[in-house]
């Protein structure tokens, strides 16, 4: 790792995607703000591999955003990452957005930290950003979200939720960042029901970029799970969540998918399997990214670590499903606490 660069192993949940983003025939399309603006702020986002379109991560920096166009009238580029993707690339990236006047630049995901650690060097007048990591530099904003806690509440739902003490979790990359998100399930679970059985399966190794987008992978393993009685289930994988949520409403009455992210149940792309969808670990990447780019139109730039945790409402529970109500109760009784420190939830 290099000096200067820590991935913080936290984070957590988004929001709504629909606001500034279009959708067409029932699937979810690109979020598409326009790169002029009517003001001289000109932002630069680059995205991680997943991609507009993925119904989670990706979408809710876009809907922030859109949001930040329409709020404040910023022009916007958008950069988007391949599969194959190597440090220099992203560098390349982010010094491109940067070399043209973009401030201030964000990037959006992990992977882009030893990449933002050169670049923000070369360019120190320029406001940076990265969504999932912590980057020391005097002009880099490091926004992380406590996924650990919005995911202890997810847990509480699906102990409450579950008929047979037996529930599953379907993660992207096994890395700390996407093992707090398990970590903090389990623990709220357990608050529950200390005898609750948690099934977990990730879809690839650190470094394996191909789990995040691997549905089918996902679908099996969940659809094992189910054989094992697991009634409920909760995903932490990007697209890779969509196989779960296929799998589980496959399965029928009794069984329930927990998304992640952004409110998955009101993602048009998932329609077909909404009421399946209890609830979602809301991760507000959109908040984060407009808070960014307002600080720099305000003349005060984000920097060092920005954590969006409860207590900030950077993390949370979806409550579209009016099936969630039975549970908010013991939900919100459970988030009262960790604001409070009553609670401490481990990212491990």
């Amino acid at each position: 790792m290099k000096k200067g660069v820590k991935i913080a192993s936290i984070i957590t949940v988004a929001v709504l995607i629909l606001a500034g983003c279009s959708k067409k025939d029932g699937a979810q399309a690109a979020c598409a703000p326009s790169e002029t603006g009517s003001s001289s702020v000109k932002v630069g986002l680059a995205y991680d591999t997943g991609g507009k379109g993925d119904g989670s991560f990706d979408d809710a920096a876009c809907a922030g955003l859109a949001k930040a166009q329409a709020d404040l009238g910023v022009g916007v580029k958008e950069l988007t990452a391949g599969t194959d993707e190597t440090d220099a690339s992203r560098e390349a990236r982010l010094r491109q957005l940067a070399k043209n006047g973009y401030n201030p630049v964000i990037a959006v995901g992990f992977a882009y930290s030893a990449a933002l650690g050169v670049v923000a060097k070369e360019y120190p007048d320029v406001s940076f950003a990265i969504v999932d990591s912590v980057v020391d530099g005097e002009n880099i904003g490091s926004l992380i979200f406590a996924a650990e806690q919005g995911s202890y509440l997810v847990g509480v739902i699906a102990a409450k939720a579950s008929a047979t003490g037996h529930i599953g979790f379907i993660g992207g990359m096994e890395i700390p960042l996407i093992k707090a998100f398990e970590a903090g399930y389990v623990q709220g679970a357990k608050s529950v029901n200390p005898d609750i059985v948690v099934e977990s399966k990730y879809m690839g190794p650190a470094g394996d970029n191909t789990a995040w987008n691997v549905p089918e992978k996902a679908k099996t393993a969940t659809e094992g799970m189910i054989a094992k009685d697991v009634d409920v289930a909760y995903a932490a994988a990007g697209g890779s969540g969509l196989g779960m949520i296929q799998a589980i409403s496959a399965a029928g009455s009794g069984h329930w998918a927990i998304g992640v992210d952004s409110d998955q149940y009101n993602v048009p792309a998932y329609s077909a399997y909404k009421d399946s969808i209890l609830t979602s670990m809301t991760k507000r990447v959109d908040v984060a990214v407009f808070d960014v780019i307002k600080g720099v139109v305000d003349g005060a730039p984000l920097v060092g670590v920005q954590n969006f945790d409860l207590a900030r409402e950077g993390v949370g529970y979806a409550t579209s499903n009016s099936a969630v109500d039975a549970y908010k109760e013991a939900a919100d009784a459970a988030k009262a606490a960790i604001i409070a420190g009553t609670v401490k939830v481990s990212a491990e």
